[in-house]
């Protein structure tokens, strides 16, 4: 269907939609068989108009091979009809009269019998399965593969939400962490958001939601996994793409993107590389009564960001049972930030009455350069057992570089009362490291699934604050300049055992616990202002269970429950007070517990196509924003992090 046709297929239900009520309707109904006279379940049935073959409506078959398209006009139509095992049925020229209701009676699909030397099988996936696990989004083969990109589809997926800020929730609960291929995506914040907006949906096979992860996985992540999983050809011989896309909005974004696959029986080797020119802004405005002042805030930014990415891959065939994989990637990220600060402060009883206006206009410059690297190693055999084994290493070094001047202006901002001027470094390191091995082998129906996993991560931040003088003069302000170093250790093992009751019910439970160890050091540049370390360990049990009923052809239910773990990181830990203006501070807190959350999943599907699912969530010290005024400045507010008691959450979501 061209975009034009589809255009017009979307005009066309609005407008009968909007005469449903004040012109009569007609209706069309009949029954499908088979050639063994027996009823098609489930057909999809599509009418259409004869006039331009615009859709008109849709419907599905029922338990009895019954259809009905109602609240139909008057005028001359034909009817498609699908379902796998039987070519497409067609009947054209069907004329509906004005109140009339149509029936076509008992139409059958044809037998699709061919010479098996003529044969061609052509399989098509539907664009959502939900599974008793996980829900997933095809991308391949459909609208959504062409002219986007990974957080725009994220906007579209099933339970997944994207706000403007490109914060990501599931069924209503923040803290998904994303994969990329069953492997961590380790970025937040807006590095997670520039990767995803860099990741061109060609790039993209599916995008799978496990909102209730069993025991294999890591129990990072109160809302679930996002598992982004990447094409991979498997095909003999050699294959290349090229790609673009172009976005106009306030501002321009556009990415060029090229991948390259070549696969003989003994070696696959693959690639991409991209550019991607992503430019963009965000304004927000504050409002804020504290100690009987009225602060009035407008903050604007703009980020001009160049960001040129690889992935390069070679997977070793050693023999039918053995696989040798190594894979490495890396992102460079050049960019410049400016922003417009701007506060106007009065008392709280005279707001009208401004007594000083602050302009912080800050400019910087970032640079992100960031390289994975992985080495894997399969052994799989047929209904025998299955190891992986994947070693990880990534190094993340980011550095930045803003000029911020504070200028004091009077009420008509004509005159400067006074004027601060400050330069932020804020260089960053980090380190991973992690190492896994997952074994699976079936016992008759009973598949026993067991490994462990150990990771590291090494953090190292520095931030160096200078009060800029006679003109150009840096020099260091020792009193709010310091050195932050985390460092997190996790020592993880889980045993997951699934299989069949019988042909209508499965059952899994799996255990998983994860030993962590953190270690967090601050250093000041001034003595007096020096701290002790912070550190924890931990021991932390994760169960899981799930159970899916087939109820019926076409009709199943599900129940999961799972406990899962959000750790801080040190972005959120750093105790640093960093500013947008001297008016407006963050910082850290080095002393926040790790969040705890038990999920439990409710989930019913009709017809293979209407999916629903009830969920609730009870979060244990919930890690939250808060802001308040600063206890150095009766102006100043500042945003930091802290533990709540409890959160709950209920949820619903429905999907076709």
């Amino acid at each position: 269907m061209t975009t034009i046709t589809f255009l017009r297929s979307i005009f066309t239900l609005i407008f009968c939609s909007l005469l449903v009520g004040f012109n009569a309707q007609s209706s069309i109904t009949g029954k499908f068989q088979d050639n063994n006279s027996e009823a098609v379940m489930y057909a999809n049935v599509a009418l259409f108009s004869s006039a331009d073959s615009s859709l008109v409506k849709v419907e599905a078959t029922n338990e009895q091979g019954i259809f009905s398209l109602k609240n139909l006009q008057s005028g001359n139509y034909f009817l498609k009809a699908t379902f796998v095992g039987f070519p497409e049925f067609v009947k054209e020229n069907i004329q509906l009269n004005s109140e009339q209701t149509l029936d076509l009676k008992v139409l059958t699909f044809a037998s699709d019998v061919i010479g098996i030397e003529e044969a061609t099988i052509v399989a098509k996936r539907a664009m959502v399965v939900v599974e008793p696990d996980r829900t997933i989004f095809n991308v391949e083969g459909t609208i959504n593969s062409v002219g986007s990109d990974a957080i725009s589809l994220l906007r579209k997926a099933p339970a997944v939400t994207v706000d403007n800020n490109d914060n990501i929730n599931v069924l209503g609960r923040s803290g998904v962490r994303v994969y990329v291929d069953g492997k961590v995506l380790p970025l937040s914040g807006e590095d997670l958001s520039s990767y995803l907006k860099n990741l061109s949906a060609d790039q993209i096979d599916r995008i799978e939601i496990i909102t209730s992860p069993g025991a294999k996985y890591e129990a990072e992540g109160n809302a679930g996994i996002i598992d982004i999983r990447l094409k991979k050809d498997k095909n003999i011989g050699a294959y290349g793409s090229l790609s673009g896309t172009f976005t106009q909005g306030e501002l321009t974004r556009y990415n060029l993107n090229a991948s390259g696959n070549y696969r003989n029986k003994k070696l696959n080797v693959f690639g991409t590389a991209g550019y991607n020119v992503n430019d963009n802004f965000h304004n927000i405005e504050f409002q804020s009564y504290q100690n009987d002042l009225f602060l009035d805030e407008i903050n604007n930014t703009q980020n001009n960001r160049n960001i040129y990415n690889y992935r390069i891959g070679t997977d070793f065939f050693l023999n039918n049972n053995h696989t040798l994989g190594f894979l490495v990637g890396g992102r460079v990220l050049e960019g410049e930030e400016i922003s417009y600060n701007r506060i106007a402060i009065s008392q709280q009883e005279a707001i009208s009455d401004i007594e000083s206006i602050l302009i912080a206009n800050n400019r910087g410059q970032q640079n992100r350069n960031q390289n994975t690297y992985n080495v894997n190693y399969r052994f799989s055999k047929d209904k025998g057992a299955t190891i992986n084994i994947d070693l990880d290493y990534g190094d993340f070094v980011n550095t930045r570089v803003r000029q911020q001047p504070n200028q004091y202006f009077n009420a008509t901002e004509d005159s400067v009362l006074t004027e601060i001027i400050r330069k932020f470094d804020t260089p960053n390191e980090v380190s991973i490291y992690t190492g896994k091995i997952d074994y699976e082998k079936y016992f008759g129906k009973t598949k026993l699934s067991i490994g462990s996993k150990y990771g590291q991560v090494e953090t190292n931040n520095t931030f160096r604050v200078f009060d800029v003088v006679d003109g150009n003069t840096e020099v260091l302000n020792d009193t709010v300049s310091n050195q932050f170093k985390y460092e997190e250790s996790v020592i993880a093992g889980y045993v997951n055992i699934a299989r069949p009751i019988n042909k209508k019910v499965s059952i899994s439970a799996g255990l998983r616990a994860e030993n962590t160890t953190t270690l967090g050091t601050l250093t000041t540049f001034l003595a007096s202002l020096q701290e002790a370390p912070i550190s924890s360990n931990y021991l932390s049990w994760f169960p899981s269970a799930g159970i899916s009923w087939k109820l019926k052809e076409g009709k199943s239910l599900t129940f999961n429950y799972g406990r899962r773990i959000n750790r801080p990181d040190y972005n959120v830990l750093n105790p640093f007070r960093n500013q947008l203006s001297e008016l407006s501070i963050e910082k850290g807190n080095p002393n926040l517990l790790p969040e705890i959350v038990n999920n439990v999943e409710l989930g019913y599907t009709l017809k293979y196509k209407y999916n629903f699912k009830l969920a609730f969530s009870q979060t244990d010290d919930k890690i939250t924003r808060l802001i308040g005024p600063d206890d150095s400045d009766p102006r100043a507010g500042f945003t930091s992090w802290d533990n709540l008691t409890t959160e709950t959450v209920w949820s619903a979501s429905a999907s076709l």
